[in-house]
């Protein structure tokens, strides 16, 4: 076995370590000049790892330039893994530079890192972009000699990875000999993603080193005293519960689904803290400095807790964390091993987890989570095909790095396993609209960017081109946002536009863990002041929600079909699924069960298809469009992760035509004919493809503007030149993500002959989670004690006053009714943490 020269090895023995199997056999890899991708647990050493290449190569040949670049998805973790890399290279003492450069990177630095690179350069794939546009990029990257990418599963996939995959294949013609490692601690697919790693695209080329090892996690699940929620999402319910465990822990991570969730749920905890334990907030809307000076504290060992979202799933390592509490279902088991990771980052000691469901459905899921995560299954799809949008931007980007003939850059980027598949025809259409703008948009002078020489060469018209593109590029198009500021104060974070237009001078919600008072909208920010109120409003923010994946959702279907497996699930569940069993029937495993019944002068009908929240908004969709011809008279529906519900004026007959996979045909052209979410696509794809310019020196850009201007090339595209590249990648976009189409089309494909139609006289025990979502969609004004009153009577009716199923109207939902951005329970004035101080302490 390789052993490690010194200093490295006596580093290792100083801390009693010993050089783990992966990481000498990254070490292997790079030495026979192989690319590597390993898949480790957290706390397996897989960053030092991939670093360990670079640093034994330049303790042993020191030189200036260039030597490696660690691509992170998220800014905040390349800081961490700058200050963790310093400690073994201020202790051995190593000649090494190592330095970070993203966003937040000031001008003066970025400006000497292009005149005298690092050894080590920490960045992100929009960075890397912005380096690879600049005339001096074949200099600045001509003796690189590693690439390593951190957590590329989240990276892969993606139109941030679409990006970085065609970054990595510049960066293979500028720099041949340079080898690729990949880390991820949650790999599905493992040879789609060594392909995906791979400079030609081919799995093979990349060597998978897998480690051995590691304690399993170790989960429990909490449930609330007292009765368990029949409905609701937010888990407020169990918050007494979660305070015991973060009062009983050292350091815990609180994780959330939603924004809106992790709002609300530090609100509850905050009410709760007696003990006044310091507990933070961080989400992606909070501004960055209040989410550094948490992410800070937590380093330093200051906090007790931090109530988070996706916004600190990845890689972050705070070894004082011993307790993760996941409040609602996971919604996936790679999502919620990621989680987990967080605790007791060691890889031989086991980490530790609470998962929180919010209501009877969640708990199943917790459950065939927690049983996939102790048999070691992953859940996760293969890397998609590379979006056309980020082609454009790619093909700019290069363009204003140097002139390039389109058959050099063509044979490039199909060299990304994201473009392996792209047909010419369509990279010259791309390359085409780059040029100038394609033949419906060729007059006007604005859309035309480069230009061809005598040779077939494209070259940017003017700098001005070159500026706009740097301004601009990125592949996150934000929902539009507007900044929250104090009145007298800094700002708080930002929240949508949309959200913003429903409010009036006087409305307060509940934002950045206080409740906050609108008082006006300035040009540049919403103005508020310390605000109270009985019933403050929480945002919400589109495309939150995280969708359940295919493959937990088929383990949940396993388990409601088979009572053997009810053994694991709490006692009310079970009584639950066993009178769901008596009233109508459980849901089959590869089938679809589909009840329906009258209620209050309607017909309601219950679909258990189990596909995520996303599939099942557009499923209803075409079902109600299918329902309409028929002539059922369809009123409305609403999809949750596990049901669609719809109610109508007539009684459903015929259900099986209802679902029949031809609704995919006439209903689904129809509805994206007349829907706005084709416009909505164009939009975030004309913005990425460089079409609309959000940012311009003295001009920026609000949301309506930027969906005006879209909204008028869009219909100037679809009427002159219907098949202009932007059209074809926008239908592929919408088919493809925001329908969940091939979703959809499995469940049809694997449904038909065993749909089983139970028409009952009332509401099933199942069925009622889906109309307590039903009411809220309907509750207007003050009407959620009356809603509350309404669910109770659907208990009551779906157990027919059966005695262990007795609820308080509190028991009904997890104490939560959202009308809109809405909230219930009225919150007390809640401390603040002394870690978010945009705001002054309030008392109890």
């Amino acid at each position: 076995m390789r052993t490690l020269p010194e200093p490295f090895a006596g580093w290792f023995a100083a801390r009693g370590w010993q050089p783990r199997p992966h990481q000498l056999a990254v070490l292997d890899a790079v030495a026979r000049g192989d690319h590597a991708l390993l898949v480790a647990p957290t706390g397996g050493g897989k960053t030092l790892a991939g670093f360990l290449p670079t640093l034994l190569d330049l303790a042993a040949a020191p030189r200036e330039g260039l030597h490696t670049l660690y691509i992170s998805p998220l800014k905040a973790l390349a800081v961490d893994i700058a200050r963790n890399l310093m400690a073994p290279i201020g202790e051995m003492a190593l000649p090494i530079r190592v330095e970070t450069r993203t966003g937040d990177t000031p001008a003066n630095r970025r400006a000497r890192q292009r005149a005298a690179p690092p050894h080590i350069l920490l960045t992100t794939p929009e960075s890397l972009t912005l380096l690879l546009s600049q005339p001096d990029a074949a200099e600045f990257f001509a003796g690189l000699g590693g690439i390593i990418i951190d957590e590329i599963h989240a990276l892969a996939g993606t139109k941030r990875g679409d990006q970085l995959a065609l970054c990595l294949s510049r960066l293979a013609v500028l720099a041949p000999g340079a080898r690729r490692i990949g880390l991820s601690a949650t790999v599905a697919v493992p040879d789609a993603l060594r392909a995906w790693l791979a400079p030609d695209a081919r799995a093979k080329s990349v060597r998978l080193i897998t480690a051995e090892g590691g304690a399993a996690p170790v989960f429990d699940l909490q449930l609330p005293e007292g009765h368990l929620p029949w409905g609701g999402h937010m888990g407020l319910a169990s918050m007494p519960e979660v305070y015991q465990r973060v009062e009983a822990a050292r350091v815990t991570i609180v994780f959330v689904n939603t924004r809106a969730q992790a709002e609300l749920c530090f609100a509850a905890l905050w009410r709760l803290n007696e003990a006044s334990l310091p507990i933070a907030l961080h989400h992606g809307s909070l501004e960055i400095d209040q989410r550094r000076k948490v992410e800070a504290a937590m380093a330093a060992g200051k906090l007790r807790a931090v109530v988070a979202t996706a916004s600190l799933d990845l890689g972050i390592d705070w070894g004082d964390v011993d307790q993760v509490i996941q409040i609602g279902a996971p919604k996936g088991v790679a999502r919620l091993l990621q989680r987990v990771g967080r605790a007791n980052h060691r890889m031989d000691e086991p980490s530790r987890a609470v998962l929180v469901p919010a209501n009877r459905f969640e708990v199943i899921e917790c459950v065939a989570a927690m049983e996939a995560a102790a048999a070691g299954e992953l859940d996760g799809d293969p890397p998609r095909p590379g979006g056309l949008d980020v082609l454009a931007q790619h093909v700019l980007a290069m363009a204003c790095h140097a002139p390039f003939h389109p058959d050099e850059l063509y044979a490039e980027v199909i060299r990304a396993a994201p473009y392996a598949a792209l047909t010419r025809r369509d990279f010259d259409d791309v390359v085409r609209f780059v040029e100038d703008g394609g033949y419906a948009l060729a007059a006007y002078e604005r859309f035309r960017r480069l230009f061809r020489d005598s040779e077939g060469r494209l070259h940017i018209r003017d700098a001005r081109v070159a500026r706009q593109f740097r301004l601009n590029l990125g592949t996150i198009v934000e929902t539009p946002m507007i900044k929250v500021r104090m009145r007298g104060g800094g700002t708080l974070g930002e929240v949508e536009e949309w959200f913003v237009s429903t409010l009036t001078a006087g409305d307060c919600f509940l934002f950045a863990g206080q409740v906050v008072r609108y008082e006006r909208l300035d040009p540049a920010a919403v103005i508020v002041s310390p605000g109270g109120g009985d019933e403050p409003r929480v945002p919400v923010y589109a495309g939150s929600r995280m969708p359940l994946t295919t493959w937990l959702a088929a383990r949940v279907r396993a388990i409601l079909h088979d009572p053997s497996r009810w053994a694991h699930l709490p006692a009310p569940v079970q009584e639950w699924l066993k009178l769901q069993s008596l009233r109508s029937e459980l849901p089959p495993r590869d089938g679809l069960l589909v009840e329906t019944f009258p209620r209050g002068g309607r017909w309601f009908l219950v679909a258990y298809t189990f596909e995520g929240r996303l599939a099942h908004q557009t499923l209803g969709l075409l079902v109600t469009k299918r329902m309409e011809r028929l002539g059922m008279g369809p009123l409305g529906y609403v999809g949750t992760d596990y049901v669609l519900a719809i109610w109508s004026a007539f009684e459903p007959t015929g259900v099986e035509r209802l679902f029949a996979e031809d609704i995919l045909g006439d209903e689904m052209e129809e509805w994206l004919a007349e829907s706005s979410m084709l416009r909505r696509s164009f939009r975030n794809i004309a913005t990425i493809a460089g079409l609309l310019e959000k940012h311009h020196p003295g001009a920026e850009k609000s949301g309506r503007q930027m969906t005006m201007n879209a909204d008028l090339i869009y219909d100037v595209l679809r009427r002159h030149e219907p098949d202009h590249i932007l059209l074809r990648a926008t239908c592929e976009e919408a088919a493809r993500g925001l329908t969940d189409v091939a979703r959809i089309a499995s469940l049809l494909a694997r449904i038909q002959g065993r749909i089983t139609h139970r028409a009952l006289s009332r509401v099933s025990p199942l069925a009622v989670p889906a109309l307590i979502e039903e009411g809220r969609e309907w509750v207007a004004g003050g009407a959620e004690d009356a809603l509350l009153a309404e669910a109770a009577a659907l208990v009551s009716e779906a157990t027919d006053g059966a005695e262990e199923f007795g609820e308080t109207l509190a028991d009904v939902t997890d104490g939560i009714i959202t009308r809109g951005a809405s909230a219930r329970p009225k919150p007390r004035e809640a401390r603040r943490s002394r870690f978010i101080r945009s705001a002054p302490r309030r008392a109890s």
